[in-house]
């Protein structure tokens, strides 16, 4: 089924939805959402992995089963995978931070393989589950600094111990679906797919060693923010613009099956993929005053300088494509920021962002 309606929300009402590392920035972004259009949600995560964090901020546990866990503890996961009892599983916790990654490298690899590993097992034990996303990354690609976007059917890997482990749990997947979610060996075997998104910013963020949370940060404390790489471009993105494509493949999953099985792109357009000095220029432009952003002469250990995803086959199958310029991805995170500064309720700055966009989506 070709070019498939847009997101459904009737599809989630009373849907029982395990979201993993629903503490982190994106998972409380989705759990908010889901929670808006009716589905039951659990989570499972670890605490939240920052201080200020948008889970307590927003408050997301009061309107979530929400269980504190490791995907690295196999037994734990298992018993809250029976417990919840899902129809769908999107699998977001991970070790997400590439300089973080050359200073603890095994825990990124455990956490992003193993992790990943350990959830397909605890789905292969849940008769319920019917649809499960793995969420990834686009740095799950083996970097060519090409200046043309990777499509699904490229190369796997990383130069970098993150990378790395992005690969290596894409390839996870892609046995685990053959040997053990193979529709003709089991009919009833969950449909699983992985999706890859590129930077994902959005109002309350603040993680460390990350661009936007970093300028965000400074701008909040008055200070000019350092940058170490102005010249490297990625592919920016709001954050409900992969959530949107990670629900939609969700969808599908459930209702066509196997069919829609794989890897799935959910990257901006080409207008979108800027420097990061440009980044720190227009939102230095947005807050307004006079703090400006300075180069950091430490560069960092090494990373890509140029990132681009192809998202053809999201757009032709799914019928998802970005809805947001990056004018306009800049503009609703100063605003959200603002909010948050004047002392207004987090969780109603993001249910403003998710209506916002459910009506340009």
């Amino acid at each position: 089924m070709n070019g498939a309606a847009n997101f459904r929300p009737e599809f989630w009402r009373d849907r029982r939805v395990l979201v993993t590392g629903h503490t982190g920035f994106k998972g409380s972004w989705l759990c908010l959402w889901l929670d808006h259009v009716g589905a039951r949600v659990a989570g499972y995560a670890l605490a939240p992995p920052t201080d200020p964090s948008l889970f307590e901020l927003a408050r997301v546990a009061e309107r979530v089963d929400h269980r504190t866990g490791d995907v690295r503890d196999p037994d734990a996961l298992a018993r809250t995978m029976q417990e919840v009892a899902p129809e769908v599983v999107i699998h977001m916790a991970a070790q997400s931070l590439v300089r973080y990654s050359y200073e603890h490298p095994v825990e990124t690899f455990s956490t992003n393989v193993l992790g990943t590993v350990h959830l397909l097992e605890a789905v292969r034990a849940t008769p319920s589950v019917r649809a499960v996303v793995v969420v990834t990354s686009d740095k799950c690609y083996r970097n060519e600094e090409w200046v043309w976007g990777y499509r699904e059917t490229d190369r796997l890997g990383g130069h970098d111990p993150y990378s790395g482990s992005k690969g290596a749990a894409e390839l996870a997947v892609e046995a685990y679906r053959s040997s053990f979610f193979d529709p003709d060996r089991d009919p009833a075997a969950a449909a699983v797919g992985t999706g890859r998104a590129g930077n994902v910013v959005g109002g309350g963020d603040w993680a460390v060693d990350r661009l936007v949370p970093d300028i965000v940060s400074s701008l909040l404390r008055g200070e000019a923010t350092r940058i170490r790489n102005p010249e490297a471009t990625r592919p920016w993105q709001f954050v409900l613009e992969p959530l949107h494509g990670y629900l939609m493949l969700a969808e599908r999953l459930y209702a066509e099956g196997h069919a829609y099985a794989g890897g799935w792109n959910f990257g901006p357009t080409e207008e979108s993929e800027r420097t990061v000095g440009w980044i720190a220029e227009r939102l230095h432009g947005l807050w307004g005053g006079s703090v400006a952003w300075r180069h950091d002469p430490d560069p960092g250990p090494p990373e890509s300088t140029f990132l681009k995803l192809d998202a053809s086959k999201a757009r032709a199958r799914l019928g998802w494509r970005p809805k947001l310029d990056l004018d306009t991805t800049l503009g609703w995170i100063v605003e959200w920021t603002r909010r948050y500064e004047a002392g207004e309720d987090p969780r109603e700055a993001c249910l403003a962002d998710i209506r916002r966009y459910e009506q340009i989506a």
